[in-house]
């Protein structure tokens, strides 16, 4: 059977008092929309429309990279009017349409596929996710005669009795397309917020003798984000999920209330990961390695049995048995090797580490191709920039860069070079030479007595 889904995006979110878009908030670095999307996706449900009114410009910038339809809801008149915005999408469709807000990122794709499988079974016009609470204050109740499903009925609108059921509306649905369609035109505002509710519905099928299901879920999944608190909330109920899920495969966490993984990271098995490490984005950690205290790691690949000590490691690649840190700053396209070594206070951007060079400390590589083994002394610079434009530097095969070195781009180090320390390299250095380029020493006696300095 056909299955598509809407989701609901063009509210502002006066609550969490921003000037972003509710929905393009982040929950473990990921937009609450954007989770909604993956979370469809996963669920086997292609087809996404999602329905855009405040910030629509930026949602779509944001959600692009999904491959989704969008609806534009010009004025927010309620649920039902939303959904009615998208009645281009659903023309001619035949099936299921599963309707979600953009502000739900803990729905899981198990429950998802309940619900659609479900009211696919049951043959029903309509199924609602719900949730049993102990206080469902605000949430619109689901009004029942026995297993059947009644009505919904907004928490401003209960009466005395219906305020009294714990069962509330999670605003997730499923519906067979061209009921719903038929349904959304008879619709009214008729109510204290002057309205479309989505929720009506369900009164409207009822009145026609169509059947309407449920299904319970826990209430954590059905938590919609409406402030910062509750944005706080859903972050952590999101971070302990993640941490869970990889020391059930193998990872091993010190500290899980102070480890922030972001929810695509991969982690691989017999890894450490002390207190205070943030990794986030599309981030691969391979196994057996120990990230210390105090890293951030964004959209990098680490491989195997590679030790890091309170780094930061951006759009860059390690290789296994490499060791980083502590306090290097390895910037955006750096590739290391397998077996090196980038120590403390080392900054690399967009430059290649060659197997088993050695870069300990103080040292500055910039737009570089670096060879095997080398050894850098401390306070090495490669000057890359001339205030205008940046320059490559090449340095072949087991090259020996002396302690307080300048290497001015562009400029070409051969395989098996020595460069003497402080030295200011502005031209080639052919294979197997040593470079000197430093003023010769001299002394001038006296100098400190005849300017009167003598303490």
């Amino acid at each position: 059977m056909y299955k598509c889904a809407l989701v609901l995006a063009a509210g502002q979110g006066k609550r969490i008092k921003s000037d972003l878009p509710k929905v393009l908030h982040k929950v473990c670095g990921k937009e609450m929309v954007i989770h909604v999307i993956d979370t469809i996706r996963k669920a086997e449900i292609n087809d996404v429309n999602v329905i855009v009114g405040n910030g629509a410009e930026l949602v779509k910038d944001r959600t692009k990279v999904k491959n989704v339809e969008y609806s534009l809801q010009s004025e927010q008149l309620g649920t039902g009017h939303a959904v009615k915005c998208a009645s281009e999408f659903l023309k001619d469709k035949k099936g299921v349409v599963a309707v979600f807000t953009g502000d739900t990122p803990l729905i899981s794709d198990a429950t998802i596929k309940k619900l659609v499988d479900s009211h696919i079974n049951n043959n029903n016009s309509a199924t609602i996710l719900t949730s049993i609470v102990e206080d469902p204050t605000g949430y619109g109740r689901i009004i029942r005669d026995g297993n059947e499903v009644l009505k919904i009925v907004e928490h401003k609108d209960c009466n005395e009795q219906e305020l009294k059921v714990n069962e509330m509306n999670a605003g997730i649905y499923c519906f067979d397309i061209e009921l719903l369609s038929k349904s959304l035109n008879k619709l009214s505002n008729d109510n204290e917020q002057g309205e479309y509710y989505l929720t009506d519905l369900i009164e409207i099928l009822k009145s026609e003798n169509k059947t309407v299901g449920a299904v319970i879920t826990d209430y954590e999944e059905t938590i919609g984000v409406n402030s910062r608190v509750q944005l706080a909330q859903a972050e952590e109920i999101f971070k302990d999920r993640i941490n869970i899920k990889h020391m059930e495969n193998g990872v091993t966490l010190i500290d899980p209330k102070t480890t922030y993984i972001g929810v695509d990271v991969v982690i691989g098995k017999d890894t450490i990961v002390y207190p205070n490490n943030i990794f986030e984005g599309n981030t691969t950690i391979g196994n057996g390695c120990i990230i210390y205290q105090n890293s951030r790691i964004k959209d990098s690949t680490i491989g195997d049995e590679v030790d890091i000590q309170s780094s930061v490691i951006l759009d860059s690649i390690i290789g296994d048995n490499t060791t980083v840190g502590p306090f290097a700053y390895l910037r955006p396209e750096t590739k290391v090797g397998k077996n090196a070594r980038i120590g403390d206070f080392v900054e690399i951007k967009k430059s290649t580490i060659g197997d088993g060079t050695k870069v300990s400390h103080l040292t500055y590589i910039g737009d570089a191709e670096v060879g095997k083994k080398c050894n850098f002394g401390c306070g090495t610079v490669v000057v890359n920039y001339d205030g205008k434009n940046k320059y490559k530097t090449i340095i072949g095969d087991n090259s020996f860069i002396g302690c307080n070195t300048n290497l001015v781009s562009p400029v070409e180090v051969g395989d098996n070079t020595y460069i003497a320390a402080g030295s200011t390299i502005t031209a080639e250095v052919k294979e197997g030479d040593l470079a000197v380029a430093r003023a010769k020493q001299r002394n001038i006696k006296g100098w400190v007595e005849k300017k009167g300095l003598k303490k």
